[in-house]
C-alpha cells in the first residue's frame, strides 16, 4: 500500500479528450481513459451484407436490464443501418459468431454456456417474427460449421461430436426446419474438406509420426491414400477448398519451401501450381469470388498486411479503397452478385472503420466505427520492429509508448519506462499490428508495452515454427528475455520495472518468467495459463484427441515416463519455490482447454510455501473472459496490481465490479482498493 497516496491523487478519469496533444506534454495533462471505453462492448461490429445485398446485419449491445448490455445480432436495411433492430435475445454472454444463410431470410449464430466451448447453432427466421430454432439441441456437444454454400440456400453443413466425443460427424442441416441428415461418419479424422456441392472430397488425419495424411474420398464414399505432409509442415500446410469445377484443390503448402504459399493441385494428376507466395510470411488470407471460386487476391502479413492482387478485375477496386481511409483494409462481406462489399479499415490509434462499397460506382459509404467513444482520444501509435534473438532469429515485434514519453517522435522515450511484456497465447498464433486495447490501456497508464512473436509463433514460415519444437520454457522463453534486454538497451524499458503478462500460453510464459527467471521480472499477471504441462495434456478437450501427436512432437510426450520427466522440467509448478515477485492469476471455472485445476494447483503450492499470490476466479467464464463485466473487473484488479508493483498510473476500481461474477479465493488484501466481495 506504500504508493496509494500518489496513485489516488493521479486518478482523475476522463473518457474523452478531443484533438491531439503536444509531444512535450506532461503526463498529468493526459487524462486516464476509462477502462469501460476500451473493454466494454463495442458499439457495432462484424457487419455482414445479406447475400442479395438488401439487408445489413451486425453485432451491437442490447440493454437487457438496468446497467447490463449484451451483444446481439441486429438487422436492418443495407442503406440505413440506423433503422436496424435486434433479432436475437441473448441476455447473458453475448453473441460473437454469426452468419447469413444464403436464403436471405435466416441468420445463424453460435453460443456456448459459461465458456465451455460446447457451441450450439441457432437459426433466426427473419420472416417469422425472428423466431429462434436450436439446430443442435444436444448437451455437452460441440457444433462446428463446416460448410455454407449458395447452391443450397436453406442448408448448412455442421460437424457434431454427439456420437463420439472425439470426432465430429458431418451433417446437412436445414436452417428452416432443423432437419438433419448424416453426410459422413467420422471414424478417426481431424477434419474433412468439402466442396460447394457439399460433397466430402478429402479427409485429414494425424499419423504416428506427427505428420498429416490426406485421403481422397471416392464417389462411393470409400477413402484412398492421396498425399502425406511431414510433421515439420503440418502447421503451414493444409487443404482449403476447390475451384468451381471441383477438379482443382486449393491449399496452403510449405513443402519444398519455407513459407506457406497458396497453390492449386490437380485432384487427378496431383500436379501443383504456385498461385502466390512471400519469402518472409505465410499466406494469411485470400479473396475468393463468391460464385466463381477464383482466387482474386492473397494477403501476407510479416509486420503489416500486404495484398498481392491476382485478378485484374479487382485492381481498380483496391486502388480506390486505398484512398478511402488509413490503415490496413480487408473485405469482410460480399453480395452474391459481387456488386457490394463491406470493407473494414484497421488502424493502430483509432477504432475500426466500416464502409459499404458499391463496385460499379466506385463509391464507399461510411457505416460506423466499432467504438465511437475512442474517436478523438489521444491514442498511441503501435510501432513494428524486428528484434534479433541470441541465435539470430528475426522476432517480429510491436511496441507502444505513452504519448507523452516520446518528445521527438523517434520511437524512444525521453527516459526509460516501466514496461509490460504482453505475451500472446497459442503458442501457435501471432501478434499483429492494429488497434490493441491492452496496448492502449497500459500505455495510457504510463507503461511501455511490448508484444513479441517468439519462435513457435505462426505466420513466419515453418522454420520459425519448428524452432519452437520442445522449447517451452527454453528457447521460446529465451526469445522473451532477449526482447526485454533489447528494450532495456534501447532505453525503452527500466529493467528493474518490467512485468510479464499474458493469457493461455502467455499465462504459462508468465509463470515461467517468475519461476525460471525470477530476477528478470518485477511482477506477473497470468490469465488462464497452465502450470503443469503433463496435467495440461492429460486433460485436453476430447475433440483435440486426433491432434495429440502434434502435441507430443512439438511440446513433449506426456504418455511416457521419460516424457513426463521432461515436461516436469519445463513446468512452473515444479519450481514454485523460486517465486519471489508478486503474481496475479485469473481463471475461468469452465475453461475446457486449461482447466481450473491448472491455476488451483499452483495457488495451493504457493500457499503451502507461504508465498503470496492473488487468485481471481470467474464461475461463469472459460478460456478467457467474454462478459464485459468480467473483463472490466479483472482489468481493474490487474491495473491496481501493476501500479502497486511497477509504478504506473491507476484508475480506482470504483464500480468496475458491478455485474461481474468475480471471486477472489486468495490474496484480495494484496490489491490496492479492493472492495469487499462475497466469496464462494
Amino acid at each position: 500500500m506504500k504508493r496509494m497516496s500518489r496513485i489516488v491523487a493521479s486518478a482523475a478519469v476522463a473518457t474523452a479528450c478531443g484533438g491531439s496533444f503536444a509531444a512535450s506534454m506532461d503526463p498529468n495533462d493526459v487524462p486516464l481513459i476509462d477502462r469501460s471505453v476500451l473493454f466494454g462492448n463495442p458499439d457495432r461490429a462484424a457487419p455482414q451484407l445479406s447475400p442479395d445485398g438488401s439487408m445489413l446485419a451486425f453485432l451491437a449491445p442490447v440493454d437487457v436490464e438496468p446497467g447490463k448490455s449484451v451483444l446481439n445480432v441486429w438487422v436492418g436495411p443495407a442503406n440505413d443501418p440506423a433503422a436496424a433492430k435486434p433479432v436475437t435475445k441473448d441476455a447473458n454472454r453475448g453473441i460473437r459468431q454469426y452468419f447469413w444463410a444464403y436464403n436471405n431470410t435466416h441468420v445463424v449464430y453460435l453460443q456456448d454456456k459459461g465458456g465451455d466451448e460446447n457451441w450450439r447453432a441457432y437459426s433466426i427466421d427473419l420472416k417469422n417474427e425472428n423466431a429462434e430454432r436450436d439446430l443442435t439441441p444436444f448437451e455437452g456437444v460441440r457444433a462446428e460449421i463446416e460448410g455454407v454454400s449458395h447452391h443450397f440456400p436453406d442448408e448448412i453443413v455442421v460437424g457434431l461430436n454427439n456420437r463420439n466425443e472425439q470426432f465430429h460427424d458431418l451433417h446437412r442441416m436445414n436452417v428452416k426446419t432443423g432437419e438433419m441428415k448424416l453426410l459422413v461418419q467420422n471414424d478417426g479424422f481431424s477434419g474433412f474438406v468439402i466442396d460447394d456441392q457439399y460433397t466430402p472430397r478429402f479427409a485429414v488425419r494425424f499419423g504416428t509420426d506427427g505428420g498429416n495424411e490426406w485421403l481422397r474420398v471416392k464417389p462411393d464414399g470409400q477413402m484412398e491414400d492421396w498425399d502425406k505432409v511431414p510433421m515439420e509442415d503440418t502447421l503451414t500446410t493444409q487443404p482449403v477448398g476447390f475451384d468451381k469445377s471441383g477438379k482443382m484443390a486449393y491449399a496452403i503448402d510449405s513443402r519444398g519451401r519455407n513459407t506457406g504459399a497458396l497453390v492449386k493441385i490437380d485432384t487427378e494428376t496431383k500436379e501443383k501450381t504456385l498461385i502466390a507466395e512471400d519469402p518472409r510470411a505465410d499466406a494469411s488470407g485470400a479473396m475468393v469470388h463468391p460464385t466463381e471460386n477464383t482466387v482474386q487476391a492473397v494477403s501476407f502479413t510479416y509486420d503489416r498486411q500486404r495484398w498481392k492482387i491476382l485478378d485484374d478485375s479487382i485492381a481498380g477496386d483496391f486502388a480506390y479503397l486505398r484512398t478511402v481511409a488509413d490503415g490496413d483494409f480487408s473485405v469482410g462481406s460480399r453480395t452474391l452478385d459481387d456488386k457490394a462489399w463491406i470493407v473494414a479499415y484497421v488502424m493502430d490509434d483509432g477504432p475500426v472503420r466500416y464502409y459499404r462499397y458499391e463496385r460499379a460506382a466506385k463509391k464507399a459509404t461510411f457505416l460506423f466505427t466499432n467504438r465511437k467513444a475512442i474517436e478523438g482520444l489521444a491514442l498511441a501509435k503501435m510501432r513494428p520492429t524486428v528484434i534479433k534473438s541470441r541465435d539470430d532469429l528475426n522476432l517480429v515485434s510491436y511496441y507502444t509508448l505513452p504519448i507523452w514519453s516520446d518528445t521527438d517522435g523517434d520511437g524512444k522515450p525521453t527516459a526509460a519506462l516501466p514496461m509490460v511484456l504482453l505475451v500472446h497465447g497459442g503458442p501457435w498464433a501471432r501478434d499483429g499490428w492494429g488497434f490493441n486495447a491492452m496496448h492502449q490501456w497500459l500505455a495510457n497508464r504510463g507503461y511501455a508495452v511490448l508484444s513479441v512473436n517468439f519462435r513457435g509463433s505462426t505466420g513466419f514460415g515453418k522454420s520459425f515454427i519448428n524452432a519452437g519444437n520442445l522449447e517451452w520454457a527454453a528457447k521460446m522463453h529465451d526469445d522473451l528475455i532477449d526482447s526485454v534486454d533489447w528494450a532495456a538497451r534501447e532505453g525503452i524499458a527500466d529493467p528493474k520495472k518490467v512485468a510479464i503478462m499474458g493469457g493461455s500460453y502467455g499465462g504459462y510464459a508468465t509463470l515461467v518468467g517468475l519461476t525460471f527467471t525470477p530476477d528478470k521480472f518485477a511482477a506477473g499477471v497470468d490469465i488462464v495459463g497452465p502450470s503443469n504441462i503433463t496435467t495440461l495434456l492429460k486433460t485436453i478437450p476430447p475433440y483435440w484427441a486426433p491432434a495429440i501427436e502434434l502435441f507430443k512432437k512439438r511440446v513433449g510426450d506426456h504418455t511416457t515416463t521419460e516424457g513426463q520427466a521432461f515436461l516436469d522440467s519445463r513446468s512452473p509448478l515444479t519450481k514454485v519455490a523460486n517465486i519471489t515477485k508478486p503474481l496475479l492469476i485469473g481463471q475461468g471455472a469452465n475453461d475446457p482447454r486449461v482447466k481450473q485445476a491448472e491455476s488451483d494447483q499452483i495457488v495451493k503450492a504457493m500457499k503451502d510455501k507461504n508465498i503470496p499470490v492473488t487468485y481471481v476466479l470467474f464461475p461463469d467464464e472459460g478460456h478467457g473472459f467474454a462478459r464485459p463485466e468480467n473483463r472490466l473487473s479483472f482489468n481493474a484488479v490487474a491495473e491496481a496490481f501493476l501500479a502497486e508493483h511497477i509504478g504506473g498510473r491507476y484508475q480506482p476500481i470504483g464500480n468496475d465490479f458491478k455485474g461481474s461474477s468475480i471471486t477472489v479465493p486468495a490474496g484480495a488484501a494484496e490489491i490496492p482498493g479492493m472492495p469487499e466481495i462475497t466469496q464462494p
